[in-house]
């Protein structure tokens, strides 16, 4: 045998050739993980910019913070008073504009604290509503990143396929998700546990648990998904050996980071309080005791099905294709099975979850295909055996290359039609959705009322609102001044169920003589201190209220503009006013034409 000298040892050269083999193929294999690596990562920056530009199209439809109802506004004012207690030392600041419901001033909770928080950098903008609306862009899009990254994390073929799917998956998704509220962030919490959970790395679900709770009261979703990943281990493994005891703690640290969340926070106790009144009113299969928010009404059937029929074909072709022999692959699947299939239940009943279902929905479908789609292509790029003499392989797999091209063609075939009815279905929604979101009112709706409002009424004085709905909007020009009722009507009906009843009754028009109900049960103060409300703000939605409050003769109409009436009370009944109807124009004090620009680009001036 030759050798080869090296110093003082002798090396074969048999063993200098496998030695370069390896390093050559350790260089390959480095070479072939760089590659894929620099794949995902452009896969993670074009989808990033695909979501970025179809939310940015959506998002800027308004120049209002989007969309549909006003709870926005309030978020984001609040962020901007957390921000202004912080530098003034006053943290957290006092909230005194719903004396009269369970968010008053000693019982209010905030219970998207950390939330808040975060949006804190984008009132500092000198338009807060631009600053609004940037931030609330910028989370939708870490939320549907976040699942797409999912997707690329996982390996999952044809990944923009997927993306396409989630932006195209449900229109109530796309509106939702753009609203300047909490569920976008919790998607990217939820998306973060899912990860732990495959991965195994429990002890983080407790710190993650504990931001989560901190942030929204939708933590209680992550406990679903443990659950699900604690049924799941069980099932797989079929014993209670280490993986299930495992799983059973990570549920446990799950429940202990929640706790925490609601103890080392600073409305501790009366968030824990607040929650399970929140659970009594709203988890139920009965309708409301009193009307609610559009989203916590389920859909009807047709409706549900036009609007999120992408969504509906993933889990049908989910469910059709739930089959694998890989473990680790059978339980992420299972998983994305069971828990988009509860999502997809309570969406069915409570249409708020319009946010969370669809993306889920999309990815259970993604992680149940691959299998079949891995399959696909090992069946028709296996080699022949080496049992086959040579012509006869040779023969078979020249048969089984064009075999291969042919599947290939079709593959791009299939996946290129796939993208283009996706792509129509996104574009669809997408435009859609624009147009609901450009039919939003203008950004200084309301604007002209809150300014005679400031000028006229002494400041602390309570104001009755005759919609619930409009508070955060009002709230956002004057956080300080005091409203009936707001955010959420049940906060009123559980303080006061019978101030409820007559606010309903009087909002609605089925009290025919408003001006002694608003004068004598009202109230802030007690004794000499009591005030009552003496001035109403209405829309122009309350037809049958308003007639009925200028035929009793008790109000007075003091101001009128395009958005709003405001009406004061008067001391004694007397003749009723010449009779006018709320779209008819009428002379006001102050002219709208002249609100300030710093007004309308977000109240900066209150």
């Amino acid at each position: 045998m030759d050798n080869v000298m090296s110093g003082e040892q002798v090396v074969p050269v048999e063993g200098i050739a496998a030695t370069a083999a390896d390093e050559r193929g350790a260089r390959g294999t480095v070479a072939t993980v760089a590659a894929s690596a620099r794949k995902r990562l452009l896969m993670l920056v074009v989808g990033a910019l695909v979501i970025g530009a179809t939310f940015w199209v959506l998002q800027f439809s308004t120049k209002s913070i989007c969309c549909g109802d006003y709870d926005s506004y309030y978020h984001f004012r609040w962020s901007r008073m957390l921000w202004e207690g912080i530098r003034a030392g006053h943290f957290p600041p006092t909230f005194d504009a719903l004396p009269l419901t369970t968010l008053n001033q000693k019982d209010y909770v905030d219970h998207h604290f950390l939330f808040h928080v975060m949006q804190i950098p984008f009132t500092w903008f000198a338009d807060l509503q631009q600053g609004a609306k940037i931030g609330t862009w910028l989370f939708a899009c870490l939320a549907v990143f976040s699942c797409y990254w999912l997707v690329v994390r996982y390996r999952l073929s044809y990944p923009l396929l997927w993306l396409l799917a989630i932006l195209g998956s449900a229109a109530p998704f796309l509106y939702r998700i753009h609203m300047g509220k909490a569920m976008s962030v919790s998607i990217v919490m939820l998306a973060a546990g899912i990860h732990l959970l495959f991965q195994r790395k429990y002890l983080w679900l407790l710190p993650l648990a504990f931001i989560f709770a901190l942030t929204y009261d939708m933590v209680f979703l992550l406990w679903v998904a443990v659950g699900f990943w604690l049924l799941i281990t069980l099932w797989t493994e079929r014993a209670l050996n280490r993986n299930v005891w495992w799983a059973l703690g990570a549920l446990g640290l799950v429940i202990v980071g929640t706790g925490l969340g609601y103890v080392v926070n600073p409305y501790f106790p009366r968030n824990v309080q607040l929650v399970y009144e929140h659970l009594a009113m709203k988890v139920t299969t009965k309708d409301f005791s009193t009307p609610v928010g559009g989203e916590w009404y389920p859909y009807n059937t047709w409706e549900f099905l036009q609007n999120c029929f992408v969504a509906i074909v993933a889990m049908l072709a989910g469910y059709l294709a739930f089959r694998d022999s890989d473990k680790k692959a059978t339980e992420r699947t299972l998983f994305f099975l069971l828990f988009s299939t509860f999502l997809m239940v309570v969406n069915m009943r409570w249409r708020r979850f319009s946010e969370y279902w669809p993306p889920f929905a999309i990815l259970f479908a993604a992680f149940a295909l691959e299998p079949f789609i891995a399959r696909a292509r090992l069946y028709v790029t296996r080699p022949a055996t080496s049992s086959d003499d040579g012509q006869a392989q040779a023969e078979t797999n020249a048969a089984r290359v064009e075999k291969a091209t042919r599947a290939r063609v079709w593959e791009y075939a299939l996946v290129s039609l796939a993208v283009v009815v996706l792509c129509a279905f996104m574009g669809w929604f997408v435009y859609v959705t624009s147009k609901d979101i450009a039919g939003m009112p203008q950004p200084d709706l309301y604007r002209g009322g809150m300014e005679w409002i400031s000028k006229n009424v002494p400041p602390g004085e309570l104001v009755f609102n005759s919609d619930w709905d409009d508070f955060p909007k009002l709230f956002f020009y004057d956080p300080h001044r005091p409203w009936v009722a707001g955010l959420d009507p049940t906060y009123l009906l559980d303080k006061n169920p019978d101030l409820m009843d007559a606010y309903a009754r009087i909002g609605k028009g089925e009290e025919e003589n408003p001006g002694p109900v608003i004068r004598e049960k009202f109230c802030l103060g007690e004794g000499d201190a009591r005030r009552c409300a003496r001035y109403v703000f209405t829309d122009q939605d309350h037809e049958p209220f308003y007639n009925n409050a200028l035929d009793s003769g008790w109000f007075d109409e003091v101001y009128r503009d395009g958005d709003c009436i405001i009406l004061r009370v008067r001391d004694e009944r007397g003749a009723p006013p010449p009779d006018a109807a709320p779209n008819d124009e009428a002379d006001t004090d102050d002219d709208p034409s002249d609100e300030s620009e710093e007004a309308a680009n977000g109240g900066q001036s209150n």
